[in-house]
């Protein structure tokens, strides 16, 4: 089986996208990231969900998580409040690591490869600079344990 017939339509977001949007569009569809592109729609990056968790987390707990027990719920509202007015850029880090991605023809192996590789949830689909969609790390397992 090859790349393209595993993809999926998935939901993408461009770069200047708002923050907040983005957010909600992982959450909605309970999605392990989201693929990032450029405004002519190539595919720069991903973000994966938990990263936006972390904006959840203030850094002095994320360096002591045992302060997490003396903090109430309110603290995790606020997190609209950091993304509010903030475009999906900000989230990303400054030097964003390799793209997964992978050509339409390779084989589920190769994708398992450059999954595991990159300890990335979703890898995009191209074929030449065309996105033609994304598989997530589940898609990849449905199909690896799917009886022959």
């Amino acid at each position: 089986m090859h790349a393209a017939e595993m993809a999926e339509e998935f939901p993408v977001v461009d770069m200047d996208s708002d923050a907040l949007d983005a957010a909600r569009l992982l959450a909605e569809h309970r999605l392990p990231g989201i693929v990032v592109t450029d405004r002519d729609g190539c595919p720069q990056s991903v973000l994966p969900a938990s990263e936006v968790v972390r904006l959840l987390v203030p850094t002095y707990v994320q360096d002591d998580p045992s302060l997490a027990g003396v903090l109430n719920e309110s603290m995790a509202d606020r997190v609209v409040d950091k993304l509010g007015g903030r475009k999906v850029r900000s989230l990303l880090p400054d030097e964003p690591a390799e793209l997964p991605r992978v050509n339409s023809d390779d084989t589920i192996i190769e994708v398992a490869a450059m999954m595991a590789r990159l300890r990335c949830p979703l890898v995009a689909v191209m074929r030449d600079k065309t996105l033609l969609g994304v598989i997530s790390a589940s898609r990849l397992l449905e199909l690896a344990l799917a009886p022959r």
